[in-house]
This record gives structure tokens, C-alpha cells and sequence, in this order.
């Protein structure tokens, strides 16, 4: 579907076009016109789909349909989980509305509060905002919601994750006069979000996106097991002086380890960038610029850290330690292999992985192959998670509930 083919401003179709946008996802030829006739949103779409877009073009064409009568804040009110990508829905929300007369602003944390004065002294008409940040806005009265008329909420799931669902209704309930809601999730699977949707949306057109053969990247998945921590640097550092491996995620699972292994690979002549928890505003995004623009190709990360990043040609995610659970493997590999380009997930297994290896491919209904790289083969045979014992108390139990079962069909 041709985005011509929506009742879209001349404008905003050139914006597209330059941005290279030819043919509408799915989640585009879902959302775009629900919202253009005005209604509530209830959507999930796999990560690198074009969601951004698909609320971006309707509340941009609505700014344009209906013009600003006074002067106030913002009139579309977008939140996002982390700071990493409110400035990527920022990036792309700039590029849709040039040409326009549009003023579009963004607060996050880790910024000085000084830098958004300006933002909330000017009219403003989209807003894209970390839920933290803005509510010490709205508590020393910076910021008034009662403009916004299309409010936009970005993984949603994310944001009740990271434990925002206080923020979220505080943010929902003051902008109180707004017309739309729109409410975007990776997934609609667990109460959480249905029943935070249900308090926030008014019949909500509900539209569950899958990625079609095009839009669906291939990710070829392996994991190389490890005798020790040794043993997996060894094998990390191999793998990533490859020449296939062009720009990559690696891992890791606490901030220690990270300044640890950074070191390590220095040593070793193997230049990283890297995002941690806690990190400066300006440091991420010094660091995100030199991994988009290839400066360096190799970028090591938690995964609070890494949660919101969007860079299209990552062609490795390597889990240098495997992740606390299957879902977050999930996300993690989604990385790469985006834009129906093709991917590789590679997992560093140690013999004390065997629990959570086992919960991913039972998760992801595959087994993952095991792979070894010459010269670093594994000395030890992979281990085994010990069978249950089976609970005699719970035996008998069980043996005394049949026999009463049994007494009454009879």
C-alpha cells in the first residue's frame, strides 16, 4: 500500500518521500487510518516495523488539519520509556514535519534543567518525553497538560516494566481534555497492559501487527560454550575481529562486568563504545552517535542501558552473559535482523547458563545450535541440569485425591 493512498497533506507525503518511505508496513496500513478518523489505539508490532511512524504521520496530519488557535503548550503529548528513544522518536518526528511550521520539543532525564526552559516558554505542539522527568515538571507546575489532544504512549510495556504505571495515570488523567489516545506495545500478551489499556482508552480500535516476509529479517542463532570466563573473552575477542561482524551488541550483565571487559578488549586492540545505567546524557548520546555512524563498530551494553536503541544495520547481537530471562533474550536478539536484512545472535554459555539455556529454547521453541571455533574448542562436555526429584509428600497427595475422586464417581 502506497502512502499516496492515505488522505494525507501534500507536505507531509514530500517528508515521506525523503525519508525514503515508499510502501506502508503493516502496522502503518493498520494504525494510519484508524487515527486519521479519530479514534483510540490499541496496537502491538514487532520492533523494527515502522510503529514510530504509523502515530507520527496521523498526529502530525491532525496538527496541519487543525490549526493552533492560542498560545499554550504542547497539543500532542508522545512518552517513551527511556531517553535513548524519546531522541530517536524525536529524530524522526523532525524529519516527517519538515516543511510545516511545527514546533517539536523533547525532555528527559539526564539533561540540565536549564535546557528545557525554553522548550516550555515557547508554543510548543509535540512533546516527546521520558514519564520520569515529566512529572517533576507537572508537580512544580512547568508544564500543564490540559493542551494535549492526542496522547501517545510508546512501548507501553516498557514503560509498566520499569515500573511507571504511577506516572503513566498521574500523566493520563491530567491530560484530561485530550480527543485520542493511542497506546503502542510490543505485545498485548499479559494483563498488565490490557488492563492498564482498558483504564485509559475509549473503544479503542485494536490492531495486532505481524511482521510480513519483507519487513521480517532472518537471525541465525547459535551458542559457543564456555569452560570459564577465560575461555568466553577468548572467544568473544575472536569473533569480533571477524570481518562478517560489521557493526555489533555485545551483553553483558552488570555494570562491573561491562568496565571490565571494556578494558579487556582495549588490551587486546579492540576499540568499543558502551552504554550503562546512570550514564549522562551526554556521554549516550556521544556514544550512540559513534556507533550509528560506524566510528565504532562495536558497542557493549546492559540491558537497562540498551533498552530503546534503533539502529537498522546491526549485523551481531553476542550475549556475552546470557540474560536473567527468555523474554529479555528475545529482546535482546531483536536487534538485528531488522528491516528484513539478515542477522546473528551468538550466546557464550558457561556450565551455570544450563538453567536459563534451557528456558530459552523451550521460550523460542528451538534448539539453539552449538557451534566451536577452532582452536578455542570447549574442554568440558556441556553441562546437564539435574532432574527434579520427585516430592514424596506430593505423591502420596496426589495418590489420596484419586482415591477420593474414585470413591465419588462411584
Amino acid at each position: 500500500m502506497q502512502f499516496t493512498e492515505f488522505d494525507l497533506d501534500g507536505t507531509l507525503l514530500t517528508a515521506i518521500k525523503k525519508m525514503g518511505f515508499e510502501q506502508a508496513t503493516s502496522i502503518q496500513q493498520l494504525a494510519i487510518p484508524e487515527a486519521l478518523m479519530g479514534r483510540d489505539i490499541l496496537a502491538s508490532a514487532p520492533t523494527g516495523t515502522g510503529k514510530t511512524a504509523a502515530f507520527l504521520i496521523p498526529a502530525i496530519q491532525y496538527l496541519m488539519d487543525f490549526p493552533r488557535r492560542d498560545p499554550g503548550f504542547a497539543r500532542v503529548l508522545i512518552m517513551t520509556p527511556t531517553r535513548e528513544l524519546a531522541y530517536q522518536v524525536f529524530e524522526q518526528c523532525e524529519a516527517l514535519a519538515a516543511g510545516t511550521h511545527l514546533k517539536i520539543g523533547v525532555v528527559t532525564g539526564g539533561i540540565n534543567y536549564g535546557s528545557h526552559k525554553e522548550i516550555f516558554e515557547k508554543n510548543n505542539d509535540i512533546l516527546i518525553a521520558t514519564p520520569g522527568r515529566l512529572m517533576e515538571y507537572l508537580e512544580t507546575e512547568n508544564f500543564h497538560a490540559d493542551n494535549v489532544e492526542l496522547l501517545i504512549l510508546d512501548e507501553a510495556d516498557r514503560m509498566l516494566d520499569l515500573g511507571f504505571k504511577k506516572e503513566m495515570l498521574k500523566i493520563c488523567n491530567e491530560a484530561k481534555n485530550r480527543r485520542q489516545c493511542f497506546l503502542f506495545s510490543a505485545t498485548l500478551e499479559g494483563d498488565s497492559v490490557e488492563l492498564f489499556a482498558e483504564r485509559i482508552l475509549k473503544d479503542p480500535a485494536l490492531l495486532e501487527a505481524e511482521s510480513s516476509r519483507k519487513e521480517k529479517g532472518k537471525i541465525h542463532q547459535w551458542i559457543h560454550l564456555a569452560d570459564d570466563y577465560e575461555h568466553k573473552l577468548a572467544m568473544l575477542a575472536n569473533l569480533l575481529q571477524s570481518e562478517d561482524v560489521t557493526k555489533a551488541i555485545v551483553f553483558v550483565k552488570t555494570r562491573e562486568r561491562l568496565e571490565t571487559l571494556v578494558g579487556e578488549l582495549y588490551t587486546q586492540d579492540i576499540k568499543t563504545t558502551w552504554l550503562r545505567g546512570e550514564m549522562p546524557q551526554d556521554k549516550r548520546m556521544a556514544a550512540m552517535a559513534s556507533f550509528h555512524s560506524g566510528r565504532t563498530r562495536i558497542l557493549i551494553a546492559t540491558d537497562v542501558a540498551a533498552r530503546g536503541i534503533d539502529v537498522a544495520d546491526i549485523s551481531h547481537v553476542i550475549n556475552f552473559d546470557m540474560p536473567r530471562t527468555a523474554d529479555i533474550y528475545v529482546h535482546r536478539i531483536g536487534r538485528t535482523g531488522r528491516a528484513g536484512k539478515k542477522g546473528t545472535a551468538i550466546s557464550l554459555v558457561e556450565a551455570h547458563d544450563a538453567e536459563i539455556l534451557g528456558k530459552v529454547e523451550r521460550y523460542t521453541e528451538q534448539k539453539l545450535k552449538r557451534r566451536v571455533i577452532e582452536g578455542l574448542e570447549p574442554k568440558h562436555k556441556e553441562a546437564k541440569l539435574p532432574k527434579k526429584k520427585k516430592d514424596p509428600a506430593k505423591i502420596k497427595a496426589k495418590k489420596k485425591a484419586a482415591k477420593v475422586k474414585a470413591k465419588k464417581k462411584k
